[in-house]
């Protein structure tokens, strides 16, 4: 989305890296990722080194002689030579308030600590991991609906409007201390966004609704929680916290199915209920409560 909004501003793109085409599909074919489908659309050049740690790939870098450089969710890490390559340097579109979440997966680790905020910051790139200066910071609330795929997508309009409101600042030669030179971060209140692990989808039905739910809505759409039913896996896409009317059996145990209907699937946790409402059985798709009910039922059963 920052290079849609590049393209329809009044700053010119010389070039676009993107790393290497992967195996995509069943047929595992080579794929161009979508950034480097819309700079191809648009006849801008694209490079695709495996690293810039090389110096051939630094001096292809440098002989654009770039004003600056953007850099959003890349995944590679850029060496100093890379940093000071264009001469203004280069500026990151990162995924949270830095300087809280610094690291790979911002998104994800502010809903699964149950944060009720968060947002972008455009940051000036030095050589740790997300520690520049803060060029321009937007927040946006984290509401009980959103899953990690809603609140991407939200962010990743953020960042692009965020971006060229930054870039209006280069552009005006703003040296200002909330301009081009930026604030320092705060690294005391530093926390770090660890890479999300298949592991950690697993769910523990002894943990609290409120846990569990804050997980599956960080998870989705990767690597999307997972429980167990009969040796199976569950995959289990999108749910929500509920308050049951009647009492709850005292011989219960987390995880058991206490009711269904076509508005969810009750299961009870170490602390309170927890309303499944779309799930994916192993060789399925994802389906709405309603429609897997049809098909499955799980009334009484046990998920471990």
């Amino acid at each position: 989305m920052s290079l849609d909004a590049l393209l329809g501003s009044e700053h010119q793109v010389c070039a676009v890296y993107t790393q290497p085409d992967r195996p995509a599909g069943r047929g595992r074919k080579l794929t161009h990722s979508a950034v480097k489908q819309l700079a191809l659309a648009h006849d801008i050049r694209v490079f695709q080194p495996v690293s810039l740690k090389q110096a051939e790939a630094q001096q292809e870098l440098s002989s654009l002689q770039a004003d600056v450089m953007i850099v959003v969710a890349y995944g590679l890490l850029l060496p100093l030579s890379v940093l000071l390559a264009p001469r203004l340097g280069c500026i990151n579109v990162h995924a949270s308030l830095l300087p809280r979440w610094r690291g790979a997966a911002p998104i994800q680790r502010a809903i699964l600590a149950g944060d009720t905020e968060t947002g972008v910051t455009i940051m000036q790139m030095d050589e740790g991991l997300d520690t520049g200066n803060m060029l321009y910071k937007v927040s946006t609330p984290i509401t009980a609906m959103d899953t990690a795929q809603i609140l991407h997508d939200r962010l990743a309009q953020l960042g692009a409007d965020s971006l060229l409101k930054t870039l209006a600042l280069y552009a005006a030669d703003d040296a200002t201390s909330d301009g081009v030179t930026g604030v320092a971060q705060d690294s005391r209140q530093a926390t770090y966004a660890a890479k999300l692990s298949k592991a950690e989808a697993k769910i523990n039905w002894r943990q609290s609704a409120v846990e569990i739910n804050r997980m599956i809505k960080a998870f989705n759409p990767w690597p999307v929680a997972q429980t167990s039913l009969g040796g199976a896996t569950l995959r289990i896409w999108n749910a929500q916290l509920f308050t049951p009317e009647g009492t709850i059996p005292v011989s219960a145990t987390a995880g058991t199915v206490l009711a269904e209907g076509k508005s969810g699937i009750d299961v009870l946790t170490g602390d309170g209920m927890l309303r499944i409402t779309q799930l994916q059985m192993s060789g399925g798709r994802p389906l709405p409560v309603a429609e897997f009910i049809n098909a499955k039922s799980l009334a009484g059963r046990v998920l471990s």
